[in-house]
């Protein structure tokens, strides 16, 4: 009795592959540091060979810079999804964006490396076109674009300009995810929450 011959498995589609890329470059990068790892050992965590992340991000440099625009897309729409309703009070949206962003502080640890490597090549480099730099400017101000948007809709008065707020809230929320991997006891689940609402909580003016 003749049996039909096993079908293949199917190939990962471009977009699977530049994701899988994406994510063991996110980890080989934290965990290694971007100058010390390779792109053998990049693809190897993937589970693909060195021509995927040339065919895909033709270099290093070029892998890089898609993983610095991936993590903050990834960045901004997570803190943009956590205030999405704005039928909810203002302090709670204000809370519930803290406590958002200390969940994916320990659900994404490798970013937080990541971000450390990245921000000392930067800096140490003193070029201000690198992509982690154009980057950063970037979502600070699609941060302060959505701070206004939110303070309007709410009739709230800005405590401090919103470009300034928004530079604050990436600094609280970078120092505290470093402070909570270095020690997660120091740094209490709603503490971000708490401190954003007591620094950005406007009240709506009475009626």
């Amino acid at each position: 009795m003749s049996t039909a011959p096993e079908s293949r498995a199917a190939r990962p589609s471009r977009d699977e592959v530049r994701r899988a890329l994406l994510d063991a470059a996110a980890q080989v990068f934290a965990r290694r540091g971007i100058d010390s790892a390779s792109l053998d050992d990049v693809a190897a965590a993937a589970g693909f060979t060195k021509g995927a992340v040339y065919s895909n991000f033709g270099s290093k440099d070029g892998l890089v810079a898609a993983l610095v625009d991936d993590r903050v897309t990834a960045y901004l729409d997570l803190g943009l999804g956590a205030v999405s309703d704005l039928d909810a009070p203002f302090d709670g949206r204000i809370q519930a964006l803290g406590d958002q962003l200390t969940t994916a502080f320990d659900a994404q640890r490798d970013w937080t490396l990541l971000f450390l490597e990245m921000w000392q090549r930067a800096v140490r480099s003193g070029r201000t076109d690198s992509a982690f730099l154009q980057r950063r400017r970037e979502l600070q101000a699609s941060i302060t674009t959505a701070i206004e948007h939110h303070f309007g809709a709410a009739g709230a008065a800005l405590p401090m300009p919103a470009g300034e707020l928004a530079t604050l809230l990436m600094a609280l929320s970078n120092g505290l995810a470093i402070e909570r991997h270095a020690d997660p006891s120091s740094v209490p689940d709603d503490l971000l929450g708490r401190v954003l609402t007591l620094i950005i909580g406007g009240t709506p003016p009475s009626e």
